[in-house]
């Protein structure tokens, strides 16, 4: 068991994120005492979608983060994201060490594609973009059109109106601690 407050929780994006779903977790995660850190593919300036305009963010290197390191992975959505960082093998292999520790994974929107290119969703409830059902449901996810999805410590969300909810989810599961999962 992680108290939030103890927790080290690791972000992964990059150019066309979705601006509110990485910083209103990003931001609730930090108020209640969580030390979290955004990496990008190369650790530079990353640019976010908001509204109908180009945000910002960047902290480290995706390459150059560990999973040993923290409790919890979380990955934006917006379609351009997720769709960039499943081609990433140093992002799917990273996905799959947090799965295969027993971390906590939070995907919003469109970053279910990340699970499904590291081939966690298979048998798991999840949730996404409606957009993006029909592939979680071709890798064997079953999809439930629900705020927020759990299955043994990976959390999934629709979208922005869901925030609430996704943080709400990651909280409870880091407290709860490690979750025993099969390798991916």
């Amino acid at each position: 068991m992680t108290a939030i407050s103890n927790a080290k929780i690791l972000i992964i994006a990059t150019h066309g994120f979705e601006q509110s779903e990485l910083e209103f977790p990003r931001d609730q995660l930090r108020v209640k005492g969580a030390d979290v850190h955004v990496a990008t593919l190369d650790g530079k300036p990353i640019k976010g979608w908001e509204g109908s305009d180009w945000g910002r963010e960047a902290e480290a290197k995706i390459a150059d983060v560990n999973s040993h390191d923290y409790d919890a992975l979380v990955i934006p959505g917006g379609q351009i994201n997720p769709d960039l960082l499943r081609a990433e093998p140093a992002v799917v292999n990273l996905v799959k060490d947090f799965h295969n520790e027993g971390k906590v994974i939070a995907a919003v929107c469109h970053a279910p594609w990340v699970l499904v290119e590291a081939g966690i969703v298979k048998g798991r409830e999840v949730t996404s973009y409606l957009s993006i059902k029909t592939d979680v449901v071709n890798a064997g996810g079953n999809w439930v059109d629900e705020a927020v999805a759990c299955d043994k410590g990976i959390i999934t969300s629709r979208k922005p109106d869901d925030l609430k909810a996704f943080v709400s989810k990651i909280v409870e599961e880091i407290e709860e601690g490690q979750h025993d999962r099969k390798a991916a």
